[in-house]
């Protein structure tokens, strides 16, 4: 543990990648509410908490460095490189950067992103309209930009897991979920059955493969309930307004 330290105490690159990332994260996420503000807020101290640790002060190596360098004495811990633990654990010898653990976390960290920006497009339009959103990502999950800020999180523990981004990434999920259920029950509130209907089929946070909630373009805003199914029971049919009952895709 006695190489040079210049690869970090770099908090110029702290400040710029969490101002980059975050501002990156608000064109995706746009908030709007005060609740909004304190979901964001939250995966912002992720990411300052992470590029913290990933250029400033390496808080997880020096904590295990003990255990590090007994077990993999010939690592040189405080290079840059060697933060990506996971490339490391497993012996990964090649540049961390083509390692499989950095590419997962692309496909977390891009597909969360695009995850957040597509559900925005929908919740924003049936918000000016009054109506509930449905479509898109929303008819296979309740909650998808909560799932994207999730994904996100996951796709930069893949590339650069840190001891406190661990600790607080369940703590985020918690309070993601908690945020969910208030948001439920006001929207129980403002639309109803058309609501309580859509939660009974939509799952929560995880898909369910091969389902989707179908509402067509030209009934969406009205919300009827026969466009979602029973809660126990089959969905209902209704030709005549043009909506097509959810279904299970083959």
């Amino acid at each position: 543990m006695s190489a040079a330290t210049s690869d970090y105490g770099l908090w110029s690159l702290v400040v710029i990648n969490s101002v980059v990332f975050i501002l990156f994260a608000m064109s995706f996420f746009k908030p709007r509410t005060k609740r909004d503000w304190r979901s964001f807020g939250a995966f912002s101290a992720f990411l300052v908490a992470l590029f913290t640790e990933m250029y400033g002060f390496p808080l997880t190596i020096y904590l295990l460095s003990g255990w590090l360098q007994s077990r993999y004495p010939g690592v040189d811990w405080l290079s840059h490189n060697s933060g990506h633990l996971l490339e490391m654990l497993f012996g990964w010898e090649a540049n961390p950067h083509f390692g499989p653990f950095h590419f997962l976390s692309f496909v977390f960290i891009g597909g969360g992103f695009i995850l957040i920006s597509t559900a925005w497009k929908v919740l924003f339009e049936a918000q000016r309209n009054h109506n509930l959103a449905t479509t898109g990502p929303y008819a296979r999950v309740r909650h998808p930009q909560y799932v994207g800020f999730i994904l996100v999180m996951v796709g930069f523990l893949f590339q650069w897991p840190t001891l406190l981004t661990l600790i607080m990434f369940p703590v985020l999920v918690w309070m993601y979920v908690r945020l969910a259920r208030r948001e439920e029950r006001e929207a129980l509130a403002t639309f109803g059955d058309a609501y309580a209907r859509y939660a009974a089929w939509v799952p929560g946070f995880v898909p369910r493969p091969g389902r989707a909630l179908v509402v067509s373009p030209q009934t969406e805003a009205s919300l009827s309930p026969a466009a979602f199914p029973d809660p126990g029971g089959e969905p209902r049919h209704q030709t005549a307004a043009g909506v097509r009952p959810p279904h299970e895709n083959s």
